[in-house]
């Protein structure tokens, strides 16, 4: 035995091999609070509130300066109210039917595609209804120029009805994904969000302007 090596108490003269080390763990990554596509859509109807509260409030304006007897223009074809109103109620019953399905896609139920399907053909029903409205109410000689109070009607609805339309195309796309299933949670929320956005903002435009 060489002088510099060490006898240990066991008579090997060789130095225990160290301990292993412990594996190493794959930090994980921390799933955001609120999904990117969600928050990108918040961000997209912040900006169009303020457009609908401008619109809504230069509608106020201009009509507090005209004599309530003239407005609307006592010449000028009735909106169809009652009709309006049905069309509301299939509107707020999409929105909660879309709600229902981005509840049931969270926790995987076979029943969140046909809900979803069914939440978009009536927010499609809803568009289809006012665009019948719109060439009811042209075709009895109702125009933008006709007076200040036809103008903000076909300003605000139809401001509303490209937001649906526009609504209706990414929920169709986020549909076909879940019939596919490859569609994400936070996809189909995103997508309800904006509908959401969509039926809120009806009432008081139908409240507004109908009424």
């Amino acid at each position: 035995m060489k002088f510099w090596e060490v006898v240990m108490p066991d008579g090997n003269s060789d130095p225990p091999s160290p301990p292993p080390s412990p594996p190493t763990q794959t930090p994980q990554r921390r799933r955001p609070l609120v999904d990117s596509a969600v928050l990108g859509t918040l961000a997209f109807i912040g900006t169009e509130l303020m457009f609908f509260t401008g619109l809504l409030s230069a509608y106020n304006i201009a009509r507090a300066r005209v004599p309530a007897s003239i407005w609307p223009p006592p010449d000028q074809p009735r909106l169809p109210v009652e009709a309006t109103a049905f069309n509301s109620v299939l509107l707020v019953l999409s929105g909660v039917l879309v709600l229902a399905a981005v509840e049931a896609l969270k926790r995987d139920k076979k029943f969140a595609l046909p809900t979803a399907v069914v939440g978009w053909l009536l927010g499609a029903a809803f568009v289809a209804l006012q665009g019948r409205e719109w060439a009811d109410l042209l075709s009895q000689g109702m125009r933008m120029q006709s007076s200040t109070h036809a103008s903000f009607f076909y300003l605000i609805v139809g401001t509303h009805a490209l937001h649906a339309i526009g609504a209706l195309a990414p929920m169709a796309w986020v549909i076909g994904r879940m019939a596919t299933k490859t569609a994400t949670v936070g996809q189909l929320r995103a997508a309800q969000v904006f509908w959401a956005f969509v039926v809120l903002v009806w009432p008081v435009v139908y409240v507004m302007v109908y009424l």
